[in-house]
């Protein structure tokens, strides 16, 4: 497939590769990478406005750079939630002066923020959510619990979906607020330990957290409306850099698998072209769904191909090992944290896969909801 890249695209690619060959220090702290990437103007590329400090690219473009990315062994991004989910909703929601504020910073890796939607209660389902947000003056009051929260403990500030109409119920009286994570005594963050002993998620607790009204955007009740939007910018350019980074594992995997002999094996054989085949199938659909609209179930078809294919892999990686997977890097210890080698991190961490960015559950109802045009879950009185 042919997906048009131009002389013009080509330099670019170059510039891209050579920027990055010449930054890119795997060690580098989050941070200061951030900074860094935002100082050449390599944040907010896909925005469809500039001036807020970024440049903007073409989607091959877009393309480019987060293949690039992807294979330069750059930092993994602690950014992207700012960049690719909320900057895009401002632009699409936010007034004049939210963009003006928030936009910037963004754009020049300052600023870091984490997600707000998901609660102990209201998971799958998020029109169940109970925080709850009072008007008091000029800012509202913020009482309630998130969790699964990624990046909470680094981040700067937080989106927050919130009830703002008293005893509303499901989708309605919701409010899109933002809302300063550096609120002592009013905001705790709890990280979540996980199965590979990192703590990537976290749980946060709001006792009365501040958020001024300017920072409601789309205005308030109308949470729901900014809130859908934004999930619609989740899936996009990065589901192609994602893959860059699966081409990768399959092929450390495949290299496993010949040290071990278990290619010797032809079920073992068999799954390793199957994920292949698989690999290269999800590519050529990201390319023909990439910047498209309309198509309700994309989103949720993309998800459920790459999380299964993923989660997968996870099992063939160990599986090819053998015993040998059962054994760490290093000689365990109480005292010290336990340690894993990439094959291990793999299987254990895409567990989460299938779960989180919404469940596989919840993406085969989507599909049967929006496009095959089956009855309606019910989810309780609106």
């Amino acid at each position: 497939m042919d997906f048009g890249f131009s002389e013009e695209d080509d330099a670019f690619r170059a510039e891209a590769r050579s920027w990055l060959a010449a930054h890119a220090d795997a060690s580098c702290d989050k941070r200061t990478w951030e900074r860094t990437l935002g100082a050449a103007g390599w944040i907010g590329l896909g925005w469809p406005e500039a001036g807020y400090g970024n440049r903007t690219a073409t989607l091959t473009q877009q393309v480019a750079w987060a293949e690039e990315y992807a294979r330069s062994g750059a930092p993994g991004r602690s950014g992207h939630i700012g960049e690719n989910l909320l900057a895009p909703t401002l632009v699409a929601h936010g007034s004049d002066e939210q963009k003006q504020r928030f936009l910037p910073p963004i754009a020049a890796g300052t600023e870091l923020w984490c997600q707000g939607y998901s609660e102990p209660g209201a998971g799958s389902d998020l029109a169940g959510i109970r925080t709850t947000a009072v008007r008091d003056g000029d800012r509202y009051r913020i009482s309630g619990q998130k969790i699964w929260t990624s990046l909470a403990h680094e981040a700067d500030w937080c989106f927050v979906l919130a009830r703002t109409e008293p005893d509303s119920r499901r989708h309605h009286g919701l409010s899109f607020l933002l809302v300063p994570m550096d609120q002592p005594g009013r905001i705790e963050v709890r990280p979540i330990r996980q199965l590979t002993g990192t703590s990537d998620f976290n749980e946060v607790f709001f006792d009365g957290a501040h958020a001024r009204v300017e920072h409601v955007v789309g205005g308030e009740g109308q949470g729901w409306r900014v809130a859908m939007s934004l999930l619609g910018f989740e899936r996009g350019v990065s589901t192609l850099a994602q893959q860059i980074g699966f081409t990768e594992e399959l092929g450390r995997v495949m290299r496993g698998a010949v040290e071990s002999g278990a290619v010797a094996d032809p079920v073992v054989r068999s799954l390793l072209v199957r994920q292949w085949a698989e690999l290269r199938t999800m590519r050529w659909n990201a390319l023909r769904t990439l910047g498209g609209s309309g198509d309700p179930g994309a989103p949720s078809v993309a998800k459920l191909l790459w999380a299964g294919w993923h989660q997968r892999l996870g099992e063939l990686a160990v599986r090819v090992r053998g015993a040998a997977a059962s054994a760490g890097p290093a000689d365990w210890s109480p005292t010290a944290p336990y340690e894993l080698d990439a094959d291990q991190r793999l299987f254990l961490f895409s567990r989460a896969d299938t779960i989180y960015g919404g469940s596989d559950q919840v993406q085969r109802t989507i599909i049967a909801e929006r496009v095959l045009g089956l009855p309606r879950e019910p989810k309780g009185a609106v």
